[in-house]
């Protein structure tokens, strides 16, 4: 925490928070040691599943901006659990917002899981007054199965939930449990989640470019990358350009559908996974799943499917076509399922889907 006051204020060089076990060839790439911006705070990486991860470069000011206006959204200043790796940009506003808050975060050791036993005990830490938290939807989902971490976690004022889209039966429970929970977009290069629950935090920007892709702007910015990006994101002052397809409706709300990239192309059709997922987790057989394309020598791509089964009933492939036909265009409909036992996933539990598309292409 003082290392980070200090690089706040201005004092200090900036840090690059990593892991302890990260490769060194990382810290060659993002130069650590080498000169660099005196605006710049911290050198955060990004969440990439392949390749070097890009380091954005987060000032004091967009890290103090994204505190604040979180602090605003959420009701008041109060204290935080720390249940995220500090060394990624969730884990990391937490401390911000505990500096900005004047207060101390209780910290959940998460170096070997997320441990649901320990919730309880650690949200009583915090005391009296506006206490908070920030988890990912793998976290909730657990904290859910008993009884205890479920109380410990309705006790708090705000759960921010981020790291992706979560399933709406998750959702869902939560809710009927008294817990509320905020669902947070936002990336390294926004200095975390700057979207909640749709709605962009105070001083954020959102539009939408003719591609459905979706654009951020405002004082949370990064300013760039330490390492050199092809194409730059940042190219348009003011606006980072992401990866993202969404869509805005008429009161400015935001529904992010999914990344562009892993858009499926399928009999010359485009689907994208998040609007299938979400009906497929509706499907009283499915605890989670994943939808992904594989090459098809007629269509293109088909859509694939991965899930894990919620009970003893594993469902087949025609069911869940069924299920996804009455909400969606049955060009969306899997038509190829797997069985999984887990889904695989990388940094703070976001899913792995190129690691599917690797395991079952044929």
């Amino acid at each position: 925490m003082p290392a980070l006051q200090g690089v706040l204020d201005g004092r200090d060089p900036a840090l690059t928070p990593v892991a302890s076990d990260t490769d060194p060839s990382v810290l060659t790439a993002l130069r650590v040691g080498e000169p660099i911006d005196d605006d710049v705070a911290l050198v955060v990486t990004t969440s990439g599943t392949t390749g070097t991860p890009k380091g954005a470069l987060l000032t004091g000011a967009a890290l103090l901006a994204s505190a604040a206006a979180t602090q605003e959204r959420l009701g008041g200043p109060g204290r935080w659990l720390l249940a995220l790796p500090a060394h990624h940009v969730a884990g990391l506003q937490v401390l911000v917002r505990s500096l900005l808050a004047g207060t101390i975060p209780v910290q959940l050791d998460v170096t070997t899981g997320f441990d649901i036993d320990r919730l309880p005990a650690a949200v009583a830490e915090l005391g009296s007054g506006r206490r908070y938290t920030s988890l990912v939807a793998t976290q909730l989902a657990k904290a859910l199965t008993t009884p205890d971490s479920t109380a410990a976690l309705a006790d708090l004022d705000a759960v921010l939930l981020g790291g992706g889209p979560a399933p709406q039966p998750i959702l869902d429970a939560a809710a009927a449990a008294g817990i509320r929970v905020v669902r947070t977009y936002g990336m390294s290069e926004t200095a975390g989640g700057c979207v909640y629950d749709g709605v962009p935090l105070p001083g954020v920007r959102v539009r939408i470019g003719d591609d459905g892709r979706i654009s951020i702007g405002g004082p949370t910015l990064a300013a760039g990358y330490r390492n050199p990006v092809t194409p730059d994101p940042f190219t348009e002052p003011g606006w980072f350009h992401t990866n993202d397809i969404g869509a805005l409706d008429d009161s400015g709300v935001l529904t992010v559908l999914g990344r562009a990239d892993d858009a499926i192309s399928t009999g010359g059709l485009t689907v994208l996974p998040g609007p299938v997922e979400a009906v497929l987790s509706t499907h009283p057989a499915v605890a989670e799943c994943a939808v992904f394309g594989v090459a098809d020598d007629r269509l293109g791509q088909r859509v694939a499917a991965a899930v894990v089964v919620a009970g003893t009933t594993t469902p087949t492939l025609e069911a869940l076509r069924a299920h996804v036909a009455k909400s969606l265009d049955t060009t969306a409909a899997p038509r190829e399922l797997h069985i999984v036992a887990a889904l695989p996933r990388h940094g703070i539990g976001k899913l792995d889907r190129k690691a599917l598309v690797r395991q079952f292409a044929r």
